[in-house]
């Protein structure tokens, strides 16, 4: 039986890339991390060591910082566009480029001094090939709680089965989505900051039985009020809140005081799509 080669790729991971841009004395900034894979026609390199197709990943390294000078960096989407579309169109051996782009936000405290902000991460993943363009737009580390307004209850039970039904409980999650644009021209700022809103209101707005209800209500959401988008895959894990016994000190707990779970925890993955899509053009995952 015959040992083939089989798919592969390439590239340089996590290139750190902040970019000052100057407007007189008020300054912006641009904190990325970028990741590029390649693939191709590249088997020789596997096969027998010959290395006159392989583009070194400290080219890819430098091609960042010089197009950040070169060209600016605004929307993550926009830049990972710019740095797939050259490895393909400039390398006749490379067919496809992978980019994936994690964006820091920062909070203006003045002119030229900013404040890092940590309440979630900005994603943006581009597949550029010979025949395709896509683009997957995202955010990690969301961290949601409903304090009521949720219950679980009417699950099977088994021998091994503890968990109590509730009426009332807090629901937590720290939300990772990912969402697949139709095309590959939009306004990129406004469809992060609209998806994200779609997220949040959703969140808040469902009377919850189970996270799963909630993931579906919270991927609706954003389809429905966001046009440009073909598709969203959503996880949740389950961050449990569980209810202190302060019986011991003859005090009553009305759903007031919690230990707040680390792990393990339950985690909740799905996909909300429109019927009438395309289906992706490349891999991407939650």
């Amino acid at each position: 039986m015959a040992i083939v080669l089989g798919p592969n790729r390439y590239g340089k991971a996590e290139t750190r890339l902040v970019r000052v841009s100057k407007d007189g004395d008020t300054h912006h900034l641009a904190d990325l991390n970028i990741s590029i894979a390649l693939s191709g026609d590249l088997a020789a390199t596997h096969l027998t060591g010959d290395n006159t197709g392989v583009l070194p990943t400290d080219t890819m390294k430098n091609t960042v910082y010089a197009f950040a000078k070169e060209h600016g960096v605004a929307e993550p989407e926009a830049f990972g566009l710019l740095l797939a579309r050259h490895f393909v169109e400039s390398q006749p051996q490379v067919h496809a480029a992978k980019v994936a782009i994690e964006a820091f936000a920062w909070e203006r405290l003045g002119p030229h001094s900013f404040q890092r902000k940590g309440d979630f991460t900005r994603t943006a993943l581009i597949d550029v090939s010979e025949t395709a363009v896509q683009v997957v737009s995202g955010i990690s580390g969301l961290v949601l709680l409903n304090s009521t307004a949720s219950e679980f209850h009417g699950f099977p039970r088994d021998k091994y089965t503890t968990l109590k039904e509730a009426t009332d409980r807090v629901l937590a999650t720290a939300v990772d989505a990912k969402w697949r644009h139709l095309s590959d021209k939009s306004d990129w700022a406004d469809s992060f900051a609209g998806a994200t809103a779609a997220l949040t209101q959703a969140f808040v707005n469902t009377y919850s039985y189970s996270l799963q209800q909630t993931l579906l209500s919270m991927g609706t959401r954003v389809l429905e009020s966001r046009p440009e988008l073909a598709e969203i895959r959503l996880a949740l894990p389950n961050k449990h809140h569980y209810l202190v016994d302060l019986v011991p000190f003859d005090l009553e707990n009305d759903n007031e005081v919690f230990i707040a779970g680390d792990r393990p925890y339950g985690l909740i993955e799905g996909t909300v799509t429109r019927e009438d899509v395309a289906p992706a053009s490349a891999e991407w995952y939650l």
